[in-house]
């Protein structure tokens, strides 16, 4: 049929497109993270090098901008856990990856009362976030176990909710020091019993 465009003849993002939806997301993130998810969407651009037209061509609402910077995020944990499994011995990628997922969840401390108030609520987002981060931990702790580094009782969920824990101690000026210290005290923990 003459004029119809099927999703396989759909263009691809522009390279300069993409770089530029790659940055904004990047420094949303750091804005977010700093000043709250009410921060100025003109100084977001600002900061990311780009014309408020690009940022809004890109992320329409405040919201949809927040909801890509939760999803990315999402996305890169994944991607270094998967990447962390390639890279490092069993037990120092699952302690790498438990550091970053501390920092993620920080983070989304920070933009959650927004994530909050999108239409349909967040649920759709931690949902689907949630598989990604529990497959990747599971992919982890499995290397770990199968290594011997790790205890075989060990429940990867369970795990996951002690750094959730973990990453709740962001209102002190030393959080991240003292977020270090609990991952190490995590990590202790999984080792077998000798």
């Amino acid at each position: 049929m003459a004029g119809k465009i099927s999703k396989s003849d759909a263009r691809k993002p522009r390279a300069d497109a993409q770089r530029n939806r790659e940055r904004i997301l990047e420094v949303a993130k750091q804005v977010f993270t700093r000043q709250g998810a009410d921060a100025s969407m003109d100084e977001i651009a600002r900061s990311a090098e780009v014309g408020p037209g690009t940022l809004y061509r890109h992320f329409p609402t405040r919201d949809a901008l927040l909801e890509a910077v939760y999803r990315s995020e999402v996305e890169r944990i994944a991607a270094a856990g998967r990447q962390l499994a390639e890279e490092k011995p069993p037990l120092e990628a699952l302690r790498a990856w438990m550091l970053l997922f501390v920092d993620h969840v920080a983070a989304k401390l920070i933009i959650a009362p927004a994530l909050n108030s999108i239409v349909g609520g967040p649920g759709r987002l931690y949902e689907n976030s949630h598989s990604k981060v529990r497959g990747t931990l599971e992919l982890l702790v499995k290397r770990a176990i199968k290594n011997g580094d790790v205890r075989k009782d060990i429940e990867p969920f369970d795990l996951l909710r002690a750094l959730v824990g973990v990453a709740y101690v962001p209102a002190a000026p030393d959080w991240q020091q003292s977020a270090r210290r609990l991952v190490d005290i995590l990590v202790a923990g999984l080792r077998p019993v000798k």
